[in-house]
């Protein structure tokens, strides 16, 4: 399979990277500084240049299988997050690509029937914007006419070791039996990749944790 990977500088990004190729897949991967991705690989081409420029995506993702995106923000330039929604969405589309995976926020997940993890009187305030803008890029993904699917961690993500045993859901955040919602990066990317390799979240979300 050949994929085309955005956000590839960023730590969900670049595991992304790493396990399509130790899944076999041909990998190309668009970054505005190639200095920012040290993985070597005969199977992964790397393009210069910004996502948020007119025609980059459609031009890295042309004749590709489909388009992963791993686009984040830092807090403060959560702004942006809607703006490479759109430019994703009509890059993929441009491209003549239908499938598109997206590793979002986990912010939109719900605590109970109608009550995000981002209403919580104890999220962090700080947070909140960018928590908005992943719930704006939401949207925008799920209006789309791709075949798309959203993948959001669990409520804290944090580089660890690929276990490959974990937890899918829907809408719900998922907890263990302490409360606690967590995975790690390795294992949020094998969760993606295994949708790559199996789609069953086709226009819907799911979200991984231990």
């Amino acid at each position: 399979m050949k994929i085309v990977i955005l956000g590839a500088e960023g730590a969900i990004g670049r595991q992304l990277v790493k396990e399509a190729l130790n899944r076999g897949c041909a990998v190309t991967v668009l970054l505005r500084d190639r200095s920012l991705l040290h993985e070597e690989h005969a199977a992964l081409e790397v393009r210069e240049g910004d996502l948020l420029a007119p025609g980059a995506i459609a031009e890295a993702a042309r004749g590709c299988d489909a388009v992963l995106s791993a686009f984040g923000s830092e807090p403060g330039e959560g702004p942006l997050l809607p703006e490479a929604a759109r430019l994703i969405i009509e890059g993929t589309q441009a491209a003549g690509v239908s499938r598109l995976i997206v590793a979002g926020g986990s912010g939109t997940l719900l605590t109970a029937p109608g009550v995000r993890v981002m209403d919580a009187p104890d999220y962090p305030e700080e947070l909140l914007p960018l928590a908005q803008a992943h719930a704006e890029a939401y949207e925008i993904f799920a209006a789309s006419d791709l075949e798309w699917t959203y993948a959001s961690p669990a409520a804290w993500i944090e580089p660890g070791r690929r276990t490959g045993n974990f937890r899918i859901g829907m809408s719900l955040l998922v907890t263990d039996d302490e409360g606690h919602s967590r995975i790690s990066v390795e294992d949020f990317a094998a969760a993606i990749i295994d949708e790559l390799d199996d789609p069953n979240f086709i226009r819907t979300r799911f979200t991984i944790a231990y």
